[in-house]
């Protein structure tokens, strides 16, 4: 877990500190400890304000799929009334929204699934943390051998510096390649927004159509 691997670095970056400045391992130990607590609060406050958005999406998807079956109910009477012409109209209103709908539906499912991943990443979290206050004693015992591997430690330290710099400048190289390759698509796409556009307005009369000819056959039209 990252929180476990910030609590090594947080200990292995103080450990010079520490014995030069004779500071209380114990005392380093619980404020490390604190720390933990205060993430676990953060990832917690971002649980809820996720379920918040949760239940926004939730709601804006259930009031476009009522205003959807609305539409369609209009349609029916419409038809039994024998003004297709009508009924049309309401059948062009309810695709519009079905559209809408599509685009709720995959946003709602994608809160969802952020939704879970970030309750399943808070427990995960209280059991480390749960762990780490069990662990304070050893970890406590660790620091106050870490003098003997002082020299051991900065080498290691530094190395995994050097490590970390080394991938954010690959991470770099690639977010640059990927912003190039999107600016290129842009460009090239750009071209043909009028003939998609076309495209959509023909779908669009389509699924008009094939609606309008289902409620037909349902009410035997």
């Amino acid at each position: 877990m990252a929180i476990f691997a910030r609590l090594a670095d947080i200990l292995k970056a103080n450990i010079n500190d520490m014995i030069d400045k004779a500071e209380d391992p114990e005392k380093m130990v619980k404020q490390l400890i604190i720390e933990m607590e205060e993430q676990v609060d953060e990832a917690t406050q971002a649980l809820g304000q996720a379920m918040g958005s949760q239940k926004v999406a939730a709601k804006e998807l259930a009031d476009a799929q009522a205003v959807s079956a609305d539409w369609n109910d209009k349609a029916k009477v419409a038809l039994r009334a024998g003004k297709e012409d009508l009924a049309k109209k309401a059948l062009d209103a309810k695709v519009g929204v079905d559209e809408q709908v599509t685009q709720l539906q995959a946003s709602y499912d994608q809160i969802t699934a952020q939704v879970d991943k970030l309750r399943d990443q808070v427990q995960t979290l209280k059991i480390k943390l749960d762990e780490a206050r069990a662990r304070q004693n050893v970890l406590i015992a660790r620091a106050k051998m870490a003098e003997a591997q002082q020299n051991v430690a900065t080498s290691i330290n530094t190395a995994s510096f050097d490590s970390a710099f080394a991938k954010l400048d690959a991470m770099e190289r690639k977010i640059t390649e990927k912003e190039a390759v999107a600016e290129a698509f842009t460009e090239i796409g750009g071209a043909d927004v009028d003939v998609n556009d076309q495209f959509e307005t023909l779908q669009h009369e389509a699924a008009v159509n094939d609606q309008l000819a289902a409620l037909k056959a349902e009410l035997g039209l």
